[in-house]
């Protein structure tokens, strides 16, 4: 995953996060919140869960993205965004499993719940959320991101959503908001930085290699001095 990340190769990858191992009957799993009870932790899962988020991005990758598969529109939306993406697009998708951890995305999907704590990420628009929108994102300080009323703040520190910066840093800062009772929940896209997808980049050398070289002779690269002779 990082490396196919970090490369940019030409992939989609589709994180289904639901919290829990379902398919092999409810063991906890990398994602799952410290605590868990589960048939592999009867006594609460002791590990910290790794953030997929924060992961991607750690990884430079181009395109990062999270969605909620309750919501038709947005998810829709954000999977054709990263099918239009060149090079490696990594889509987390919170996705319910009603068996063995169910609710487990209640604060962002109930209706009277989601409004207070999903952030919805929209590129070249002001952060806002709460009912009526009354809280926004600032700077602290020392560089995390946290809510602020939006009538009592200075408006030259509350942010508009930039998904096209450069530097990861911003979109990083965005994915640290994570919590396990999801206070403040972002989805949307957090980063579309377009650069050369690893197939293009390799297509170019080849073709390079090809105008100073020529075709190579593949006999004689088969039976050059690189050789070996197994007994």
């Amino acid at each position: 995953l990082i490396h196919a990340l970090r490369r940019n190769v030409n992939i989609k990858i589709l994180l289904f996060n639901n919290r829990i191992y379902g398919l092999t009957k409810g063991q906890y799993s990398p994602t799952s919140e410290q605590g868990k009870v589960t048939k592999s932790t009867p006594y609460g899962s002791l590990d910290t869960p790794f953030n997929p988020i924060s992961l991607a991005l750690g990884a430079e990758a181009s395109f990062v993205a999270r969605t909620i598969d309750s919501d038709r529109k947005h998810l829709t939306g954000i999977l054709r965004a990263a099918a239009d993406h060149k090079g490696a697009a990594f889509v987390e998708i919170y996705q319910n499993c009603p068996i063995f951890n169910d609710d487990a995305f209640t604060p962002v999907t109930a209706p009277g719940e989601r409004d207070e704590h999903v952030i919805r990420l929209e590129h070249g628009e002001p952060i806002r959320f709460g009912a009526g929108g009354q809280r926004g994102l600032q700077f602290g300080r020392y560089g995390s991101l946290e809510a602020a009323e939006v009538a009592g703040a200075d408006p030259g520190s509350l942010l508009a959503h930039d998904a096209h910066a450069a530097d990861p840093s911003y979109a990083f800062a965005l994915s640290r908001l994570d919590r396990t009772d999801f206070a403040h929940t972002p989805i949307g896209l957090f980063r579309q930085a377009p650069r050369d997808s690893y197939d293009e980049l390799m297509s170019a050398q080849i073709e390079k290699a090809r105008e100073d070289q020529g075709d190579g002779d593949l006999a004689a690269l088969l039976a050059g001095n690189d050789t070996w002779h197994v007994a």
